[in-house]
């Protein structure tokens, strides 16, 4: 099984390689959901044509409001302000946002509901023998074969889970971590539709 994160030492290394004159975005959806999140900040930082980008839509729960941000050295963020549509963001989203920004126990709280979770799906996995990729953000990837009929069998049990054909992998899918509640549902679901479980 292969890890998906990426350590400092392998960001500071790639980074390292990369010439002064190409841009390097760094896509930080899942941040907050790591112990030790790599700091690639320090790049925008040492003055690097490097963008990193973050959202609300996953720990904070925000994903209906479309807002996020980015952070890069401020010429860079001219030529982005230039491309972007007129109030791109309503005034709720920025309310939603700020509000966000200031909760650290909802942060914390949904952070160890996922932690949790994850390994509960990440044991029962690894109990059916059924092929997965160990996350650390909020979503496990699983090897089921077909992808899409898995999805469709979930369907019909009130379960969505994202099939992954799209990404040329049709024999996956990317099954979201929700309450344990939610989660042991999955599991008995999926123990009734993957075949030979």
């Amino acid at each position: 099984m292969r890890w998906t994160l990426l350590s400092q030492r392998a960001i500071d290394d790639f980074v390292s390689r990369i010439s002064e004159n190409v841009i390097v975005v760094f896509d930080e959806a899942y941040f907050e959901f790591l112990d030790d999140p790599p700091d690639t900040l320090q790049f925008v930082r040492e003055g690097r044509n490097i963008v990193v980008l973050r959202t609300f839509s996953k720990i904070h729960g925000l994903a209906g409001l479309r807002i996020g941000y980015a952070v890069g050295p401020a010429d860079l963020v001219q030529v982005l302000h230039k491309t972007r549509q007129p109030f791109n963001v309503n005034s709720i989203a920025q309310v939603g946002a700020l509000a966000a920004l200031e909760d650290d126990e909802h942060l914390r709280a949904t952070k160890r509901v996922v932690d949790e979770g994850r390994a509960y799906l990440h044991g029962q996995f690894a109990k059916m023998k059924v092929p997965f990729v160990p996350g650390t953000a909020n979503f496990v990837m699983v090897r089921v074969a077909d992808g899409h009929g898995v999805f469709e069998k979930l369907l019909r049990q009130g379960i969505i889970v994202r099939p992954l054909k799209g990404y040329n992998l049709p024999e996956w899918v990317r099954i979201s971590v929700g309450t344990m509640e939610e989660n042991k549902k999955l599991v008995a679901a999926f123990k009734e539709v993957m075949p030979g479980e």
